[in-house]
């Protein structure tokens, strides 16, 4: 998409406005854009000698479900393993932090106003999903076995396949060589399988190369960990590489209901919190106790923002927690924590299986999250979809062949993962928003130059009768920036932060008169992004909301650490 020159004459006049006034962050002069890597086959120049190009390596990407990016903390394992041995992404988002979009991007490397996937609900979910083209399709065609293992888009198995009347009971889409994935259907009463799925922790039902299976009694963390190793074993007695997509549902909310689970809480406004928690096996009941004595997002002592009048009317309706709703939010944080560290036992044998096996030296191993979540950040209990920094950061680590150790500042996001596992295996994923991560993994930080298009779909109460915010039914959305932070609403409110000094996002700057030339240069910038497509969402930003790599470490840095201290984690 190429820009208006009025409008990029009007960005650079507003961005040097803004940075002459010495409120944005101005970055080195200059923009840094990252590159692709070049051809792996060079004409040969005789008399030169050749190196022989490596082998493409095999893939494990390993996605938890609502993992916030802090409970790490609980996965030692996977601190050890993966983080330890490559690289952490310390800027990693979700830019529609909500299951079924951020999964749609994963493997299209769009962003939502793209791939159209809008919401886990109908007329969206799987249902809506265009799976003709997917990083799964990409990488057979270059050669690569490839496998699911877990949560696919949510409502497979229920919902028809797009554009048919077709069931997806026991369809498999395209691209995949191997195929196991938990199914939505809701089976009827009576049924042995009623009241199984997805989300059952103790009933799982797959479908297994279209076929339906059921595993009543088992803990599906543990039964998708011994798939994933299954498959892995026959892939690698074989002589091409392989993806494996290994997406387990810890620690999103599940059943069955438990004995310890907190009960519903009566909020100061008379409101009723139901808790949602993941199941968990015996074994691993109490392990956080001690450790988690507070929620994640409650701090002990103090309130987790005392001051919402600044905030958009969905939170300012939001009354201070109880002391019963900081108990629960406790409990919630430790079940999370409990349900995590199972996955992390998993993982830990799933990579002693790709050592044993001789396969782990020449595969790429990826660990993250489909989105984060609020555990009582901005009055929020519990929940995703809006933009703050709870919801929208997810971890993401990379270890294997090549992979130097360390930290990336860059900022990172869901939309880049397929054109980075897709230069991996030397083939290139077309139609994405998103860019390879390689160049970014071999040659480090080289600044914030890019947005993050952040979007998402409330859907409730005025934010969904009000009128949409452009084409697609998106009713939030914004940019992220390494310093500043829009959110629009499609009430016409909106949010703006200096996350180089409020991290915590607990002072609104849209509305403060010293800011105005910041909230119009943002609002600007939102116009240029906000359905970017393609190239054009790749699109450097003028220099003055630019960071350099010593820039974007300060701020980050400094985010986390107040973070913690605030919250006392």
């Amino acid at each position: 998409m190429l820009l208006p020159r009025a409008l990029r004459r009007a960005l650079a006049v507003t961005a040097a406005l803004v940075c002459l006034g010495g409120v944005a962050a101005c970055g080195e002069s200059g923009s840094r854009q990252l590159v692709t890597p070049p051809p792996t086959t060079q004409p040969v120049t005789p008399g030169l000698l050749v190196r022989t190009p490596q082998p493409r390596p095999n893939v494990l990407v390993i996605e938890a479900d609502d993992m916030r990016w802090d409970d790490l903390r609980f996965m030692p394992h996977v601190r050890r393993l993966i983080q330890q041995r490559g690289l952490s992404f310390e800027n990693s988002f979700a830019p529609y932090p909500l299951c079924c979009p951020s999964r749609a991007s994963f493997l299209t490397g769009q962003y939502s106003h793209n791939h159209h996937v809008y919401s886990h609900l109908s007329p969206y979910g799987f249902g809506a999903f265009r799976d003709q083209h997917t990083i799964a399709t990409v990488l057979q065609g270059a050669g690569y076995r490839t496998a699911l293992v877990g949560k696919y888009l949510n409502n497979y198995g229920q919902q028809p396949v797009r554009g048919t009347q077709r069931s997806s009971l026991r369809y498999v889409p395209p691209g995949w060589t191997q195929w196991y994935a938990g199914s939505d259907h809701r089976w009827p009463l009576g049924s042995p399988m009623y009241g199984g799925g997805t989300y059952s922790y103790f009933d799982l039902v797959e479908n297994i190369d279209g076929q339906v299976h059921a595993y009543p009694g088992r803990y599906s963390t543990d039964v998708l960990a011994q798939q994933t190793r299954q498959v892995i074993d026959g892939f690698g007695r074989q002589k091409s590489p392989w993806f494996v997509w290994w997406t387990p549902v810890a620690p999103h909310l599940g059943s069955p209901l438990e004995p310890d689970d907190p009960p519903p809480s009566v909020r100061r406004d008379g409101k009723v919190t139901v808790w949602g928690t993941p199941a968990r096996p015996a074994w691993v009941k109490g392990r956080f106790d001690h450790q988690v004595v507070h929620g994640a997002g409650t701090p002990l002592t103090h309130s987790a923002e005392a001051d919402v009048s600044d905030k958009p009317v969905f939170l300012r309706r939001l009354p201070e927690l109880t002391a019963a709703e900081k108990a629960a939010e406790t409990e919630v944080t430790r079940q999370r924590a409990e349900s995590l560290y199972v996955l992390d036992v998993e993982v830990a044998r799933t990579l002693t299986r790709l050592r044993e096996t001789g396969q782990l030296a020449r595969t790429i191993v990826v660990f993250t999250s489909d989105n984060g979540y609020y555990l009582g950040e901005h009055r929020k209990r519990q929940g995703k979809i809006n933009l703050h920094e709870p919801s929208l950061r997810v971890p993401l680590l990379i270890a294997g062949p090549g992979v130097p150790h360390g930290r990336r500042y860059d900022p990172v996001s869901t939309v880049d993962m397929a054109p980075t596992l897709a230069a991996y295996a030397r083939t290139r994923m077309s139609a994405a928003d998103g860019t390879s991560l390689l160049p970014l993994i071999r040659s480090g930080d080289q600044g914030w130059s890019r947005a993050v298009v952040t979007e998402g779909m409330m859907g409730f109460g005025r934010y969904r009768s009000h009128h949409r915010l452009g084409p697609a039914p998106l009713d939030t959305r914004g940019l992220r920036l390494g310093r500043w932070k829009l959110t629009r609403y499609s009430t016409g409110e909106a949010e703006l932060y200096d996350l180089a000094k409020d991290p915590l996002e607990l002072h609104n700057l849209a509305h403060v008169p010293r800011y105005q030339s910041v909230f119009e240069g943002m609002k600007q910038l939102y116009a240029v992004y906000a359905d970017c497509k393609e190239a054009a969402c790749r699109a450097p930003l003028p220099a003055a909301w630019q960071l350099g790599p010593a820039q974007e470490k300060r701020i980050t840095d400094h985010e986390v650490a107040r973070t913690n201290a605030y919250f006392g984690n």
